[in-house]
């Protein structure tokens, strides 16, 4: 059976590092991790709002909450801005490194801003809402960074452009190469501008939001479908593929809007309205939930996995697993799969069923910085309850879960040492 399920995933390989290598896949991968920055400034602008509500003593910050205000409404609040230029410029670097992919990201941010609806101020000025700026419009961003980046390159490889003549310096150049491009994409997202206006939804953000995002944050976002793709993660890993390369970025930019929702109520003095998210799946899966395996293996009887826990322990707590990933190994060894494969599950619908219940905080939506040691990764949700919630995962229910498998695989492994000794 084993042999047989092996073969199989062989077979498959081929499926899933195509999927992992996917241009498309790897553009929105890169726009969303590249957004990162701005995020990060937004939520600890969000997190500086709010303390002085909990810690008196940080009172004088309230000084500066309109300058906090308006670095989460150019950060968080302009996401969307961020998207349709980076999946843009991702597309068109994935698809042919030698087009110039800034074009194709200037170009985006005008065909996004030509279907964005302009709004009236209170003083009768025209001005752009906000409403579309932020996580409401992720999905329309993604959509015209990655159509108008094909256009674009549709367009270059059929050579119409302004040429021109050698001598010319190379920045002028490309300059006059992308009018065309511009003009040409420019018109056809104002003909899909003019028809959305045309129906009952007003403009195409509103129809993407409407039909598309929001019914898949609702599937998308449930507990279930967290686990589901929690579950094809690990059993990708498992048989060696790189299950994070072809899970996440099909949905990191669903659940990163979530976190962006959940960012704006707690600006807003309001509970966030959504449990799960990409801060929620980052922090109760940290390292993979392997810090356990590396606790345990530290009183291991068998002297092979000891120096595996030497080795691992420190990275591990910082949640750098590949050293008892691949030391152990854990990929194609069946005696430790299932653990491996369900201990990220387990956690999850725990700490999703503990935040529903109120005993856990929800969570900000803060992105979790990679490299923070245990307990200060989970810090930046704002909320002990949180960081004991991990601590308790990594410390306590990781070791549990997977004491029974690796006890039986220790036995054997010190058995088989022993016997060697004696030969």
């Amino acid at each position: 059976m084993k042999a047989k399920i092996s073969h199989l995933f062989d077979r498959l390989s081929p499926f899933f590092d195509k999927m992992g290598n996917s241009p498309y896949l790897k553009a929105i991968s890169g726009a969303m991790m590249a957004t990162l920055g701005p995020v990060l400034i937004g939520s600890i602008a969000v997190l500086l709002m709010i303390l002085p509500a909990s810690l008196p003593f940080l009172s004088f910050l309230g000084d500066f909450s309109d300058l906090f205000v308006k670095l989460n409404t150019v950060t968080i609040g302009a996401m969307a801005l961020y998207v349709v230029v980076l999946m843009a410029y991702q597309l068109v670097r994935n698809l042919d490194e030698h087009e110039d992919g800034i074009s194709a990201g200037i170009i985006s941010l005008l065909c996004f801003l030509i279907i964005t609806p302009l709004g009236i101020t209170t003083d009768e000025v025209a001005a752009i809402p906000t409403t579309w700026l932020g996580a409401p419009g992720v999905f329309s961003a993604m959509f015209v960074g990655l159509v108008s980046a094909r256009l674009y390159l549709g367009i270059k490889r059929k050579g119409w452009t302004i040429k021109m003549p050698e001598g010319v310096p190379p920045m002028v150049t490309k300059v006059f190469e992308s009018i065309l491009p511009t003009i040409l994409i420019g018109l056809v997202f104002i003909l899909i501008s003019s028809l959305f206006e045309m129906t009952s939804f007003g403009n195409m953000h509103e129809f993407v939001y409407t039909i598309i995002q929001k019914p898949l944050q609702g599937i998308g976002g449930s507990i279930g479908a967290v686990i589901l793709i929690s579950l094809i993660q690990q059993i990708l890993w498992f048989f060696g593929i790189h299950g994070t390369n072809v899970v996440m970025p099909i949905v990191t930019a669903l659940w990163m809007a979530m976190d962006v929702e959940n960012l704006n109520a707690v600006a807003a003095g309001q509970t966030p309205p959504n449990i799960t998210g990409l801060a929620f799946f980052n922090i109760i899966t940290w390292g993979g939930m392997a810090l356990g395996l590396v606790l345990l293996m530290l009183r291991a009887k068998s002297k092979q996995f000891r120096e595996v826990g030497k080795v691992s322990i420190v990275p591990a707590l910082f949640g750098i697993t590949e050293p008892v990933i691949f030391g152990t190994p854990l990929v194609l060894n069946f005696r430790l799969a299932v653990p491996f494969i369900t201990n990220n599950s387990i956690a999850l619908l725990l700490a999703y069923l503990l935040t529903k219940s109120g005993l856990v905080a929800h969570f900000s939506g803060v992105q979790a910085i990679f490299g923070l040691p245990i307990g200060f990764h989970a810090a930046v949700q704002g909320s002990i309850s949180i960081i004991l919630l991990q601590l308790f995962i990594q410390l306590i229910l990781s070791p549990l879960l997977w004491y029974p498998w690796f006890k039986a695989m220790d036995n054997e492994t010190y058995r088989l040492e022993q016997e060697a000794e004696k030969e």
